[in-house]
Protein backbone atom coordinates (compact mmCIF):
# COMPACT_ATOMS: atom_id res chain seq x y z
CA UNK A 1 0.00 0.00 0.00
CA UNK A 2 1.21 3.48 -1.07
CA UNK A 3 0.27 6.77 0.69
CA UNK A 4 -0.03 10.21 -0.63
CA UNK A 5 3.69 11.22 -1.34
CA UNK A 6 4.96 8.02 -2.01
CA UNK A 7 5.55 6.92 1.23
CA UNK A 8 5.03 2.34 2.07
CA UNK A 9 2.61 1.50 4.32
CA UNK A 10 4.50 -0.28 7.59
CA UNK A 11 2.84 -3.62 6.93
CA UNK A 12 4.83 -3.91 3.17
CA UNK A 13 8.43 -2.69 3.67
CA UNK A 14 10.76 -1.33 1.57
CA UNK A 15 12.26 -4.40 -0.37
CA UNK A 16 16.37 -4.17 -0.31
CA UNK A 17 18.03 -2.30 -3.17
CA UNK A 18 21.91 -2.38 -4.26
CA UNK A 19 23.17 -0.15 -6.83
CA UNK A 20 25.50 -2.58 -8.75
CA UNK A 21 26.72 -0.28 -11.44
CA UNK A 22 26.25 2.51 -13.69
CA UNK A 23 25.52 1.92 -17.55
CA UNK A 24 27.39 3.96 -20.40
CA UNK A 25 25.91 3.47 -23.63
CA UNK A 26 28.83 3.39 -26.23
CA UNK A 27 29.22 2.33 -29.91
CA UNK A 28 32.64 0.31 -28.38
CA UNK A 29 32.02 -1.18 -24.68
CA UNK A 30 35.57 -2.66 -25.16
CA UNK A 31 37.14 0.22 -26.23
CA UNK A 32 35.33 2.30 -23.43
CA UNK A 33 36.25 0.00 -20.84
CA UNK A 34 39.47 0.25 -21.59
CA UNK A 35 40.18 3.77 -21.25
CA UNK A 36 37.79 3.47 -17.72
CA UNK A 37 40.47 0.18 -16.71
CA UNK A 38 43.18 2.44 -17.45
CA UNK A 39 41.73 5.77 -15.78
CA UNK A 40 40.32 4.09 -12.44
CA UNK A 41 42.74 1.10 -12.40
CA UNK A 42 39.52 -1.16 -11.93
CA UNK A 43 39.63 -4.70 -13.50
CA UNK A 44 36.84 -6.55 -15.81
CA UNK A 45 34.49 -8.45 -14.40
CA UNK A 46 32.59 -9.29 -17.46
CA UNK A 47 33.74 -9.34 -20.52
CA UNK A 48 30.54 -9.93 -23.61
CA UNK A 49 30.28 -8.74 -27.19
CA UNK A 50 27.85 -6.08 -26.49
CA UNK A 51 28.58 -5.61 -22.47
CA UNK A 52 31.79 -4.86 -20.09
CA UNK A 53 31.73 -4.25 -16.62
CA UNK A 54 34.50 -3.00 -14.60
CA UNK A 55 34.87 -3.50 -10.98
CA UNK A 56 37.30 -1.44 -8.23
CA UNK A 57 39.52 -3.70 -6.28
CA UNK A 58 37.78 -5.07 -3.01
CA UNK A 59 33.99 -4.42 -4.45
CA UNK A 60 31.55 -2.07 -4.57
CA UNK A 61 29.59 -0.51 -7.19
CA UNK A 62 31.15 -0.53 -10.90
CA UNK A 63 30.68 0.92 -14.39
CA UNK A 64 29.60 -1.02 -17.38
CA UNK A 65 29.27 -0.10 -21.09
CA UNK A 66 26.57 -1.41 -23.03
CA UNK A 67 26.56 -1.41 -26.97
CA UNK A 68 24.38 1.38 -28.35
CA UNK A 69 24.19 1.43 -32.41
CA UNK A 70 22.54 5.03 -32.60
CA UNK A 71 24.70 6.46 -30.13
CA UNK A 72 24.89 10.35 -30.49
CA UNK A 73 27.95 11.84 -28.73
CA UNK A 74 26.84 14.57 -25.40
CA UNK A 75 27.41 18.28 -26.56
CA UNK A 76 29.14 19.52 -23.27
CA UNK A 77 28.06 22.21 -22.42
CA UNK A 78 24.93 21.33 -24.38
CA UNK A 79 23.24 24.48 -25.75
CA UNK A 80 19.59 24.90 -27.69
CA UNK A 81 19.22 21.79 -29.73
CA UNK A 82 22.64 19.63 -28.83
CA UNK A 83 22.74 16.38 -27.37
CA UNK A 84 22.20 16.41 -23.59
CA UNK A 85 24.45 14.54 -21.49
CA UNK A 86 22.24 12.03 -19.58
CA UNK A 87 24.68 11.71 -16.55
CA UNK A 88 28.02 12.30 -15.40
CA UNK A 89 30.30 10.75 -12.81
CA UNK A 90 32.26 12.79 -9.92
CA UNK A 91 35.52 11.22 -9.31
CA UNK A 92 37.81 12.88 -6.27
CA UNK A 93 40.99 12.65 -6.27
CA UNK A 94 43.99 14.42 -4.26
CA UNK A 95 46.02 15.98 -7.01
CA UNK A 96 43.91 17.46 -9.65
CA UNK A 97 47.06 18.73 -11.94
CA UNK A 98 48.57 15.07 -11.46
CA UNK A 99 44.78 13.40 -11.92
CA UNK A 100 44.29 15.44 -14.95
CA UNK A 101 47.09 14.51 -16.61
CA UNK A 102 47.01 11.00 -15.82
CA UNK A 103 43.18 11.42 -17.31
CA UNK A 104 44.63 12.95 -20.37
CA UNK A 105 47.30 10.14 -20.79
CA UNK A 106 44.44 7.38 -20.37
CA UNK A 107 42.62 9.12 -23.47
CA UNK A 108 40.34 11.91 -22.16
CA UNK A 109 40.24 15.48 -23.46
CA UNK A 110 40.08 18.81 -21.28
CA UNK A 111 36.20 20.33 -21.55
CA UNK A 112 36.75 23.52 -23.22
CA UNK A 113 33.91 24.83 -20.26
CA UNK A 114 35.26 24.76 -16.75
CA UNK A 115 32.16 25.54 -14.76
CA UNK A 116 35.00 25.58 -10.89
CA UNK A 117 38.18 26.25 -9.66
CA UNK A 118 38.25 23.05 -7.61
CA UNK A 119 36.91 20.74 -10.41
CA UNK A 120 37.85 20.29 -14.05
CA UNK A 121 35.78 18.78 -16.73
CA UNK A 122 37.04 15.97 -18.76
CA UNK A 123 35.23 14.08 -21.38
CA UNK A 124 36.09 10.04 -22.27
CA UNK A 125 36.82 8.98 -25.72
CA UNK A 126 33.13 8.71 -26.63
CA UNK A 127 32.29 12.35 -25.13
CA UNK A 128 30.54 11.45 -21.79
CA UNK A 129 31.54 14.55 -19.51
CA UNK A 130 33.05 13.18 -15.57
CA UNK A 131 34.40 15.21 -13.42
CA UNK A 132 37.75 14.93 -11.44
CA UNK A 133 37.61 17.01 -8.19
CA UNK A 134 38.95 17.59 -5.12
CA UNK A 135 37.29 18.72 -1.17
Amino acid sequence: MRFPGGGMAANHPRPRFRLTATVLDTPDPHGLADFYRRLLGWEIESDEPEWVTLRPPGGGAGLSFQTERAYVRPAWPAGPGDPQMMMHLDIEVDDLAAAGAHAAAAGATLADFQPQDDVRVYLDPDGHPFCLWIR
